[in-house]
């Protein structure tokens, strides 16, 4: 009989809420078998916040009644200046085991062996909380036998072996608002569901969060949620909001920071700069001033604490609270020089990476002679497109700050590398903010030509479906005016088109056409082939339109020998991404004329080079739908509907709902 008092497991909260599937995970832990002489072990890690200790405490009280020696709770005060060392742990767990102080060995080892050999007989969970490292727990496991061990550490202690592994993430929102509901009891009703909702949203589902709240709340009976909401949205001052009593989130955040050797804390600090939601080690090296070899040590040391979380796409982010810690902290201990110098250095090394990666999808453009040593390596356009599509959120807010702060050669230079990437990404939502500030860039400069050329780029996003030609009128009238007073002859035909769709769009195709050959003519003086045979295919569109499939088949046809003719002043790659496009038109128009055979086989040629090229947007799902309508009017079912599924899944990925429904509805087969 061990001494009543001694490792006492704490009381539960009566209001603990979820885990349902981590109580399973600790349940089944009971009769879990193991190797011979390998005891059974939980590791339970998490970040700061999560409530390890909570959720082992409501754990172990669960599975208590399969314990019928004892379950005994020990702190180990991992994030103190001073952890409990391993001999002072066995001391107390040999004690609460029923050993007197005179029969404790005063060796380690001994003390360990003793401890083992207790475990191996008697049916004992042993709760060891806020574990510090692997050489603190490691003479505190069982070796087999009847015992378990259930740990809790912020810590990963990757190194050690044979345990079963359990990661504790943010709650969900319905579990966080039943959790914050539970905590208030009575007067939540009163406070109403959205504005409980909404506090939970700016918990990010942190247990420890969600408790001060409600303890303010249930302690302030005059206060309501819908104000504490209020107050919680100002971002300046959201972290001083989470204090309730001797409760801090930020404290909580402050032990794990204090844990950390001086690089790592200068390295997490500063990735309060970055201004996307994640960021990879090249980044995370650029805003700590570090080797990327470096930054790599750092950030493991810093997921190892769970102040960042990784993923295996080699990304990295905060936690949304932890982020306002580390801001604080990035404002507590560096000089207003330093964070200005700091915000600067990342903001011009996003742009600068953004640009040069924009710039892979110019025409005839090549890896650069002299690459920019600051920049990460980009081989190939495949790795452009990735870099500029994973980070954008962090090069279109280093946009903002650049233009917030008077460097506008770096804002617009970034804009306009991204015009030929745009069309290969044509329904990202960011094209609209990222043209409009290229020509606020370019009006600071008092650069007229630059100016005109970002608007006919936003005359260009409002011609993406879902289309707005007013907006598009709007844009080209603006450039126009700034390219005739420059003379700037390319975005003048710039503007007569892009007039020319917004007309069309607005069912006027005689005027489209002649905006068209308006805007054909000038590229045509000017020596622009590319553009001119743009220029013709959107007056071949307005015949198509309007219904005039013959004659629409015949010009697509002779675009499509100007796009294989090596002869025609074409660049290449122009031509090699035009060419699939013009298939499809003439797909399109044999559709129309009643050929389906040839339909057929000319759309589905045109998909493949869409394939091949990576180009997914509203013009392969049109003609992936327009294969399947095909396909089915041919009997040939099964491919129809394959087709159906491609075209719902590329509908879905540019935002047509409506679409994508249809198209998945023909997919299904029938019962």
């Amino acid at each position: 009989m061990r001494p009543s008092g001694l490792c006492e497991l704490p009381r539960s909260v009566d209001d603990f809420t979820g885990r349902a599937a981590e109580l399973v995970w600790v349940s089944e832990l009971v009769y879990a078998e193991s190797a011979p002489g390998v005891g059974v072990v939980g590791l339970v890690t998490g970040s700061a916040g999560l409530g390890k200790t909570t959720f082992a405490v409501r754990a172990a009280h669960s599975v208590r009644p399969s314990f019928p020696d004892g379950v005994l709770f020990l702190d180990l005060f991992g994030m103190s200046q001073r952890p409990l060392d391993a001999g002072d742990a066995l001391r107390l767990l040999l004690r609460a085991l029923g050993i007197s102080d005179q029969h404790i060995p005063g060796d380690v080892q001994e003390r360990a062996s003793l401890y083992r050999s207790l475990l191996r007989d008697k049916r004992v969970l042993v709760v060891l909380d806020n574990a510090a490292s692997e050489e603190q727990v490691r003479p505190l496991l069982p070796g087999g036998g009847a015992g378990r061990a259930l740990i809790t550490t912020r810590r990963l202690l990757s190194g050690l072996e044979g345990v079963r592994r359990l990661v504790l993430g943010p709650l969900p929102l319905p579990e966080s608002t039943r959790l914050l509901t539970g905590i208030l009891g009575d007067r939540s009703a009163s406070d109403g569901e959205p504005a409980l909702t909404r506090l939970s949203e700016l918990c990010g589902g942190l247990p420890l969060a969600l408790r001060i709240i409600g303890n303010r709340l249930v302690s302030r009976p005059g206060w309501g949620a819908g104000e504490l909401a209020a107050r919680l949205a100002d971002e300046e001052r959201r972290l001083d909001q989470f204090t309730a009593g001797d409760l801090k989130i930020a404290n909580a955040f402050g032990m794990s920071y204090e844990q950390l050797a001086d690089s790592a804390r200068r390295m997490f600090r500063r990735l309060a700069v970055v201004p996307g939601q994640d960021f990879d080690a090249a980044l995370a090296a650029v805003a700590g001033g570090v080797s990327i070899a470096d930054a790599w040590e750092a950030l493991d040391d810093l997921v190892d604490l769970g102040l960042l979380y990784d993923s295996i796409a080699g990304r990295y982010r905060f936690h949304d609270l932890v982020r306002l810690f580390a801001r604080d902290r990035l404002h507590e201990e560096e000089s207003t020089v330093e964070r200005e110098a700091l915000a600067k250095r990342v903001t011009s090394w996003l742009l600068r990476m953004a640009t040069l990666c924009g710039q892979w999808f110019e025409p005839g453009y090549g890896r650069p002679d002299r690459p920019d040593v600051d920049l990460a390596v980009v081989s190939s356009s495949e790795e452009a497109d990735r870099w500029l599509r994973v980070n954008v959120d962090n090069w279109l807010g280093a946009m903002r700050a650049a233009l917030d702060g008077g460097r506008y050669s770096l804002v617009l230079d970034c804009a306009e590398s991204m015009h030929w990437f745009s069309d290969r990404w044509a329904h990202s939502p960011h094209w609209q903010e990222v043209f409009t500030r290229g020509a606020e860039a370019a009006a600071a400069l008092g650069d007229p030509v630059q100016q005109a050329t970002q608007l006919n780029y936003l005359a260009w996003v409002h011609s993406v479906p879902p289309s707005n030609p007013k907006a598009v009128l709007r844009h080209v009238a603006d450039a126009l005016q700034l390219a005739t007073r420059a003379g700037a002859t390319a975005q003048i035909a710039w503007a007569h088109e892009y007039t020319a769709s917004a007309q069309l769009l607005l069912g006027r195709p005689d005027e489209a056409i002649a905006s068209s050959t308006r805007a054909a003519e000038m590229f045509k003086v000017i020596g622009d082939i590319d553009s001119y045979v743009q220029s013709n295919a959107a007056i071949t569109k307005c015949l198509f339109d309007e219904g005039r499939y013959a004659e629409a088949l015949e010009r697509y046809r002779e675009l499509l020998a100007v796009l294989d003719d090596p002869e025609s002043g074409m660049t290449p790659s122009v031509a090699t991404h035009s060419r699939p496009l013009a298939l499809i038109c003439i797909g399109q128009c044999l559709r129309h004329l009643g050929r389906r055979s040839e339909a057929i086989i000319t759309l589905s040629e045109g998909i493949d080079l869409l394939d091949t090229l990576r180009a997914s947007d509203y013009r392969q799902a049109g003609a992936l739908e327009a294969l399947a309508d095909l396909l089915a009017e041919e009997g040939r079912t099964d491919e129809s509907r394959r087709s159906y599924a491609r075209a719902a899944q590329v509908f879905e990925a540019i935002g047509d709902t409506e679409a994508s429904s249809r198209c998945h509805a023909l997919a299904t087969p029938t019962p």
